[in-house]
């Protein structure tokens, strides 16, 4: 499978087991334009079946900036050898449920295309995790088919989510902002000394 996204040429082998087999999917494509990758980056492909994404994006950021991981050990695998083929061979590359074996928490930027055929277990872990898994200021990039309950979560998660839609997928950005902590509620004055009047009398 040989394509060219924003320049940049990759070459990649998958097999039938895999997601989108023949061509690049649409949504993965779209997902990895909005991102809008930088060289400072460090990356997280969450599921990369082939490994489109973690090897585009170490392209950009360099090999050692970038992780990959899938639940499916030919996944991880075939994400292995595509990332040799491809002249990145120093990616790291897991084999585990969501974050099981991801040990690095300052990700500034996850990227995911969740199998979204299914029940929404999977992309709920994705998308609490992400939050987990990120640096202040780290964004997690998801692309689907569905808006509104990817929209809700994210939302809930991140406080707030971008919303762009391509050929009828949907790409979702979000960011990680510190936690406010409670505003101290400012005091009530006259109700104490009202109170403390009513137990003088």
């Amino acid at each position: 499978m040989k394509f060219r996204l924003n320049g940049i040429e990759l070459d990649l082998t998958t097999t039938p087991d895999l997601f989108s087999p023949n061509a690049p999917d649409k949504g993965t494509l779209a997902m990895l334009t909005a991102a809008q990758i930088t060289p400072a980056d460090k990356v997280l492909d969450l599921g990369c079946g082939c490994g489109i994404a973690g090897v585009y994006a170490a392209k950009i950021t360099g090999a050692q900036s970038v992780t990959m991981t899938d639940v499916l050990p030919i996944a991880a695998e075939t994400a292995g050898q595509n990332a040799i083929k491809n002249g990145v061979p120093e990616i790291t590359v897991l084999c585990g449920n969501a974050y099981e074996n991801v040990r690095d928490a300052d990700f500034t930027l996850i990227l995911s295309n969740p199998p979204y055929h299914t029940d929404f277990s999977v992309a709920k872990s994705f998308i609490e995790g992400g939050y987990r898994h990120l640096a202040i200021g780290g964004r997690m990039v998801m692309v689907t088919k569905r808006l509104d309950w990817y929209k809700n979560k994210l939302t809930s998660v991140f406080g707030g989510v971008k919303v762009t839609e391509t050929d009828g997928y949907y790409v979702f950005i979000s960011e990680k902002r510190p936690r406010r902590s409670n505003p101290e509620k400012p005091k009530n004055t006259l109700s104490k000394k009202l109170a403390k009047k009513h137990r003088r009398n």
